[in-house]
């Protein structure tokens, strides 16, 4: 995907990245001819615990073998109960901040990364400098800085031949594979505009318990807060953003929009949002997402071309404006395996593929989007990642952060506060 940003961008701004990182020979390539492949697993929730099934079954369809070297969560007792799950031996269990640097040392030549998102940056430099081949949950960073390292780290895992493979698994469908590849040939024209959508109800949330630290009940209910999450337009709707980037072929200019909280209990972040992502060359996007129970629901994208119009994963009843030549495209039937059996054969094959940017820059997005809301303000791309534009969102850091929670420092944002648009707050 053609982001309109030169490698000095993303770099700028983003944590340094030491010698080793960026020179030492990838140690993650799969023995010659063997049959086994060790994997390990940071974040032992549903979300990971998918995920491993995922690469187990990739590997089934492969006809390899998987080995699970190490597991790691915040709640040992997580990464304990996951470990029985799946017959490994408890000393291979972890807990704590620091757990993930247990799976880190292991050797696991893949690491699955499904912890909160506000931990995404750090440990996906951590899988980089240990030389892992990475599976990463979307999205991939909170704030714009923890998106530029993601990128960062993208490039020195290309330089040390290690694969990436981002949560954003329509990109690993086949039916939007194809709709892409109809696109491309001209079935509804340059496209003009479009809509996407991510309405459903609100999630999960359990009460605090007596006694529980900030650092606990945060991890718990990540999905509440957005410096956990990055507010559900980033967690949830990243996913159809990342369609439109992908079918447009670029990143949007700038975005406005609006957003609030009505009915929501805990937490900190909106329960709606409306943005208009303004692509350049009159091409604009309208993004709408909430979190409502009791609403009508719709996940889904629609572009709009010169000559006629598709959903995302593809033309209904009609068919194309324009006769395309579409290929069959191997497909497993389902595309949460479909990407780790992408995954695996890159590997296999040689090939690496990194997915590091394509989701570092849906999310930033996301980011984008949600920054005009909270504020009421017009946000520019460059005002993200260039540092040159002096915008107070090019830095803003959202805490605490991985580091906060690492060194035990950790102190919960106000519930029930949200940002109110107009006022001095960045975000």
């Amino acid at each position: 995907m053609r982001t309109g940003l030169n490698r000095r961008d993303f770099v700028k701004g983003a944590a340094v990245i030491s010698a080793g990182t960026m020179l030492a020979p990838s140690s993650g390539l799969f023995a010659a001819g063997s049959e086994t492949i060790k994997v390990g697993l940071v974040g032992c929730g549903g979300r990971g615990k998918s995920a491993l099934n995922d690469i187990l079954n990739a590997a089934k369809h492969l006809n390899l073998k998987v080995e699970i070297a190490a597991l790691a969560d915040f709640f040992k007792e997580k990464a304990v109960h996951t470990a029985k799950q799946f017959g490994v031996s408890e000393d291979l269990a972890y807990g704590g901040a620091d757990g993930y640097t247990k799976v880190m040392a292991s050797d696991a030549q893949v690491v699955l990364l499904a912890t909160p998102p506000v931990s995404r940056p750090a440990h996906l430099e951590a899988a980089v400098n240990a030389g892992k081949h990475v599976f990463m949950e979307k999205p991939v960073a909170v704030d714009p800085p923890g998106a530029r390292k993601v990128i960062a780290m993208g490039q020195a895992a290309a330089e040390k031949k290690l694969s990436i493979v981002a949560g954003t698994q329509r990109r690993h469908d086949a039916s939007y594979q194809k709709t892409k590849i109809a696109i491309d040939q001209g079935a509804i024209g340059p496209i003009r505009g479009g809509a996407i959508w991510w309405c459903g109800g609100a999630l999960w949330c359990t009460a605090r318990e007596p006694g529980e630290s900030d650092a606990s009940y945060l991890v718990r209910n990540w999905v509440s807060f957005t410096e956990m999450s990055g507010d559900h337009i980033v967690e949830q709707h990243v996913h159809n953003i990342d369609i439109a980037n992908w079918f447009i072929g670029r990143h949007p200019n700038m975005a406005i929009g609006f957003g609030g909280r009505a009915r929501r209990k805990t937490g900190n972040q909106f329960d709606f949002f409306s943005i208009d992502f303004d692509y350049g060359d009159d091409v604009h996007i309208h993004s709408m997402c909430r979190q409502i129970d009791g609403t009508y629901s719709r996940v889904s994208e629609f572009f709009t071309g010169t000559i006629g119009g598709t959903w995302g994963s593809g033309p209904e009843k009609a068919g194309y404006a324009k006769q395309v030549d579409i290929p069959e495209i191997p497909f497993v039937g389902n595309p949460y395996v479909q990407e780790h059996v992408d995954l695996l054969e890159s590997i296999l094959k040689g090939k690496p593929i990194n997915e590091a940017e394509n989701v570092a820059v849906s999310t930033l997005t996301g980011i984008m989007g949600r920054i005009s809301a909270y504020t009421g303000q017009l946000v520019r791309w460059k005002d993200l990642v260039d540092e040159s534009t002096s915008s107070p969102w090019y830095g803003l850091t959202l805490s605490p952060t991985e580091i906060d929670f690492q060194n035990n420092t950790v102190k919960a944002p106000s519930e029930d506060k949200c940002a109110i648009p107009g006022k001095e707050s960045t975000d």
